[in-house]
C-alpha cells in the first residue's frame, strides 16, 4: 500500500522535525537493545499478514517477520512489542520512534524514501493491486467496472491508481475512500459499492471474511500496480537496516539450501554452506560488525523458520488464504527471492 499524498505527509514530518530529536546512527538498534523489546508496527488485523488470534496472539506473514528480527537482535522471538496502525498513521508512528520497525504491507517507493525519509531494506512480499468482486456478476476484468462505485482505503495511492488506470482507458468510477481495511471490507459486504481494491494478499484476506463463505467473490486476475511490500525503518539508522534486511536474507538462503526451522543447527554442524558461513564461529566477526550477538541467523531460522515456511504457513498452502507464490518463489525457482552473496 502506497500514502495518498506524499506532499501532505512530507509536510507532517517537516514538522515533526522541530520536535523529534535527530536519529544518530546506531540509535535505534541500541534503543532496541537496551530495551530488551522490538516494537513493531503492524496492521490492525489483515489475515496472514498481521492480525491477533483467539488467544491474543499476532499471527501472519508479518507478524512472523518482527519475531525474526527480534530473535536475531535480542535472543528471543517473543520480545516484540506490537503496535497496531492504520495506513495514515504508520510514518508517523515510525518517524516519532513509537515503533521502531514497521512491518505492514507497505510498498517500496522512490517518493517515501527520497521524500519521507525512509529506508526499505528489502521486500518481503511481492504483490500488486487487484479488485474483489462478488462471484457471478458478469465481471471478468476491471473495465466491466466502468460507471460503478469501488471501495478502496483512505491514506493509500489505491485511490490514485484506480482512476488513473480508468482514466488511461476513458472509463470513469467512482471511489468510496474509507478510514480502514476492516471498514472498507464491511462496505463491500454490505454492498455499497461494486467491488474493493487494494492489494491482492489483502483482498484474499477479505475473501475468507465474506459472509457468504468464500465462494461468494473473486480476484480478478488482473493486477493494476506493483506493490513490493517490505519492511521499513527511519532513515537515520543504517544499522538497523542492515540487520532487518540480513535477517531476511538469512531466512531467503535457508530455504534455498534446504535449511529450515528444524534442521538448521545440523545444517551449521555440517560446515561449507552458505548457511554454515553465515553462522559459523569464524565469521563471529559478522555479528560483531552488526552489533547483535553471534547465532543471530540461526535463532531467526528457528523462531519462523526458512521465507518458504514461513509464507506457507502464513499466506500459502498452509493458510486459509492459500496464494500462490508466483513471484515470491526463490530466484531457482523463477521468482524473484534472492539474497545477495556473503563475501
Amino acid at each position: 500500500m502506497r500514502a495518498v499524498s506524499h506532499l501532505r505527509l512530507a509536510a507532517i514530518l517537516i514538522l515533526l522535525v522541530g520536535v523529534v530529536p535527530p536519529v544518530r546512527a546506531g540509535d535505534v538498534l541500541d534503543g532496541v537493545k537496551s530495551r530488551g523489546v522490538l516494537r513493531c508496527g503492524v496492521s490492525e488485523g489483515i489475515p496472514g499478514l498481521s492480525e491477533k488470534d483467539p488467544a491474543g496472539r499476532w499471527r501472519g506473514l508479518d507478524a512472523d517477520f518482527c519475531r525474526a528480527v527480534a530473535a536475531a537482535v535480542l535472543g528471543d522471538a517473543e520480545r516484540v512489542e506490537f503496535v497496531p496502525l492504520k495506513s495514515s498513521t504508520r510514518f508517523p508512528a515510525l518517524q516519532t520512534r513509537r515503533i521502531d520497525l514497521l512491518v505492514r504491507n507497505t510498498s517500496w517507493t522512490l517518493a517515501r524514501e527520497a521524500v519521507l525519509k525512509l529506508q526499505f531494506p528489502a521486500v518481503l512480499f511481492y504483490d500488486g493491486q487487484a479488485f474483489l468482486v462478488p462471484a457471478g456478476a458478469g465481471i471478468a476484468a476491471p473495465p466491466d467496472l466502468q460507471g460503478s462505485t469501488v471501495c478502496v482505503e483512505k491514506g493509500t495511492t489505491h485511490q490514485r491508481n484506480l482512476t488513473s488506470y480508468f482514466a488511461a482507458r476513458g472509463l470513469s468510477v467512482t471511489p468510496l475512500v474509507i478510514d480502514s481495511a476492516r471498514d472498507v471490507a464491511d462496505a463491500f459486504y454490505a454492498g455499497r459499492c461494486r467491488a474493493y481494491t487494494s492489494d491482492a494478499a489483502q483482498l484474499a484476506a477479505a475473501r475468507v471474511r465474506a459472509p457468504n463463505g468464500p465462494q461468494s467473490v473473486e480476484i480478478l486476475a488482473e493486477r493494476i500496480s506493483k506493490e513490493p511490500l517490505g519492511p521499513v525503518v527511519w532513515e537515520g539508522d543504517q544499522e538497523l537496516a542492515t540487520v532487518v534486511r540480513w535477517v531476511l536474507y538469512a531466512l531467503i538462503l535457508a530455504e534455498e539450501n534446504g535449511a529450515g526451522r528444524e534442521n538448521i543447527e545440523a545444517f551449521v554442524a555440517r560446515g561449507h554452506t552458505p548457511v554454515s558461513r553465515l553462522t559459523s564461529d569464524e565469521r563471529g566477526l559478522l555479528a560483531r560488525a552488526l552489533d547483535i550477538p553471534p547465532g543471530w541467523a540461526v535463532r531467526a531460522v528457528k523462531a519462523v523458520g526458512n521465507y518458504g515456511e514461513m509464507y506457507e504457513r502464513n499466506v500459502g498452502s498452509g493458510s486459509p488464504l492459500g496464494i500462490e507464490r508466483g513471484l515470491n518463489r526463490l530466484w531457482t525457482q523463477g521468482g524473484l527471492m534472492y539474497a545477495p552473496p556473503i563475501d
